[in-house]
């Protein structure tokens, strides 16, 4: 059997989203965000932190093994009857699939994407992911309308209406009686997986928080941590924007 994210994580089948956030920031830590070890470590984390996605997945393994599976010299093989030879019809069976797949294998081969194509796509969505998470995660509320303007330059209508809208008119309302204001800077992202036009990115970021109650205490910004995926798709003026964001 192949190793799975789990295996890749070192966690079990049922760990907790706790588990598997501990579990990836210990791999990580001493990776650059260049390392291709980096970039499955971090799709594994992608896949198991989104409980839709983790269903999915966790669907497509196979059963755990319970006990202990036959070794080749305790099996027994029911031996074939002397001089007979596989149906005529079997072979033509097998030779229609083989001849099915050919078929198959030949029109992805001429039809699949260009991979230097997605390559570059790639990279200019790592850049973009990086830049919009800032413009997103960051708000002043001094500076409102700037800031959402600034937010919603970044995002697909889609995302805007059926997402952020909603998360936004919350800062809206409470900012300026908290007197909140949110940087974001970027630490690290790495690609998780990409095709044409869809790219997804980790993104890793620290947030420092303040508010009228911290800075009438004399004290330093609430640093958070936080490492988001960004799935970004490519508009018809070129630009990529994010068409979802999980933190």
């Amino acid at each position: 059997m192949s190793p799975t994210w789990y295996d890749l994580l070192g966690v079990e089948r049922d760990a907790t989203a706790d588990e598997i956030r501990a579990a990836w920031k210990a791999q990580v830590a001493d990776l650059d965000p260049t390392d291709r070890r980096f970039g499955a470590l971090s799709e594994a984390a992608a896949v198991l932190l989104d409980a839709e996605r983790r269903r999915q997945y966790d669907a497509t393994l196979p059963a755990e093994p319970v006990g202990r599976a036959a070794s080749a010299s305790e099996r027994v093989e029911t031996p074939a009857a002397p001089g007979r030879r596989p149906p005529a019809g079997w072979l033509l069976a097998v030779l229609a699939v083989v001849a099915v797949l050919s078929v198959a294998l030949a029109a992805y081969a001429w039809s699949r994407p260009n991979p230097k194509a997605i390559e570059d796509d790639a990279r200019d969505a790592q850049a973009a992911a990086e830049s919009a998470v800032v413009d997103v995660l960051s708000y002043d509320y001094r500076t409102l309308a700037d800031d959402e303007r600034d937010a919603t330059a970044r995002l697909t209508e889609r995302y805007r209406k059926d997402a952020y809208d909603k998360v936004w008119d919350t800062i809206a309302r409470n900012a300026p009686g908290t007197q909140s204001v949110v940087t974001t800077t970027v630490v690290g992202s790495s690609l998780v997986r990409a095709a044409e036009g869809r790219v997804e990115v980790l993104v890793l970021v620290d947030r420092p928080t303040t508010n009228k109650e911290i800075a009438a205490d004399g004290g330093q910004p609430v640093v958070y941590e936080d490492h988001v995926t960004v799935t970004l798709v490519r508009s018809s003026d070129g630009d990529w924007l994010i068409d979802d964001m999980t933190t």
